[in-house]
């Protein structure tokens, strides 16, 4: 279970704020109080994959610190606004990496926005940590690659955040030492996404993603080694990640067709939207189908069991009216509506430790 207010991703951004001495901030996670801080976000680093290869990962593997829970469901777009936000998912609202536009009969793929969906900051309406750091006086920045700068997620996320773009592994170490020496205060979140796309690509089973591990392991030993008098690091992630061998086709298996209107979430994560009246049979069906390879629940049960934290107005609709989370080596694709989902070898989003457990490590400088 995610441990929302102690020891989740959404728990970092308050207690980096206060750290920093920002009024108000709650320092759930013990941080040390530095003026400061540089968070770098590895995309796809789980915990367990971490202390599985030390030999690929010996600085990471060697710093202080142990294992947070995501949050749920442990994909990119909800831990990113957790991350920024510092609230549970329920309260933001980014629930997933696709969910549905209340009142609008279609889904938002929250990774991919498009000019005709809802608004970013509207959609994501809660105020992010960086605009509460800068309006006490702080240099924030957020460093990442230049195609995400004017995303609709990065518009929900990164709000606040002087975005610095960084291609490739010296610029982001480049930029970030840049910003983290602005002004007597700063708080600077690095973004890394190849571990996270070698890891789709060939799985984190793979010598790929063991590869990608290694330059992962030298970006944090670089930043720790610029690193201003008076800073710390933390090296966190958004989710783990697995390999499912086995995989149901929601496009191809009758019983989880009839009476679905939307499928969203992901291929570990799944939000079923049921037709007006069909709620009943389809939690029945989905439940069958699935019967000891997946939690199947209905929207208020996974609600009820804390998986979203407190629910804010007007979020509870965003989930399906069916929520089936896979916790055995089993992928929910739909090869007809989701074909590059189905390409993919690495996924994401349950609620076991491989995917829900990311590391909380970190370093400082006096």
């Amino acid at each position: 279970m995610p441990r929302y207010g102690g020891g989740a991703l959404a728990d970092l951004a308050p207690s980096v704020l206060a750290a920093l001495g920002v009024p108000g901030a709650v320092n759930v996670l013990g941080l040390s109080e530095v003026p400061r801080v540089c968070v770098l976000l590895v995309d796809g680093l789980g915990w367990e994959q971490l202390r599985a290869h030390p030999d690929e990962a010996p600085f990471l593997n060697a710093m202080a610190g142990g294992p947070i829970t995501s949050g749920f469901p442990a994909t990119t777009v909800t831990s990113l606004a957790s991350l920024a936000t510092g609230v549970p998912p329920g309260e933001h609202g980014l629930l997933g990496l696709q969910v549905a536009i209340p009142g609008a009969g279609r889904l938002l793929n929250c990774l991919h926005w498009k000019d005709d969906d809802p608004d970013p900051a509207e959609f994501q309406p809660v105020p992010t940590a960086y605009e509460r750091a800068a309006a006490d006086g702080v240099e924030v920045a957020y460093v990442s690659l230049r195609q995400y700068k004017r995303s609709g997620l990065s518009r929900a996320t990164a709000r606040g955040a002087d975005y610095l773009a960084a291609e490739g592994l010296g610029q982001l170490v480049g930029r970030t030492e840049l910003a983290l020496r602005r002004g007597e205060r700063a708080y600077v979140t690095a973004y890394h996404p190849d571990l996270d796309s070698t890891g789709h690509r060939f799985g984190v089973g793979s010598a790929d993603w063991r590869h990608q591990l290694r330059f992962v392991d030298v970006l944090a030993q670089r930043i720790a080694e610029v690193l201003p008098p008076g800073s710390a690091l933390h090296v966190t992630a958004d989710h783990g990640m697995v390999d499912p061998a086995e995989r149901i086709d929601a496009d191809t298996v009758p019983e989880l067709r009839e009476g679905v209107a939307l499928l969203g979430g992901d291929a570990r994560a799944r939000y079923v939207y049921s037709e007006p009246g069909a709620h009943g049979d389809v939690l029945a069906a989905w439940t069958q189908t699935l019967d000891g390879r997946a939690w199947v629940v209905s929207r208020d049960e996974a609600v009820a069991r804390g998986w979203f934290g407190p629910v804010g107005d007007g979020m509870l609709e965003r989930v399906g009216d069916v929520v089936a989370v896979p916790h055995a080596d089993l992928a929910i694709v739909a090869t007809e509506r989701e074909p590059w989902l189905n390409r993919m070898v690495g996924m994401h989003g349950s609620l076991v430790p491989a995917e829900q457990l990311v590391p909380l490590v970190g370093t400082s400088r006096p």
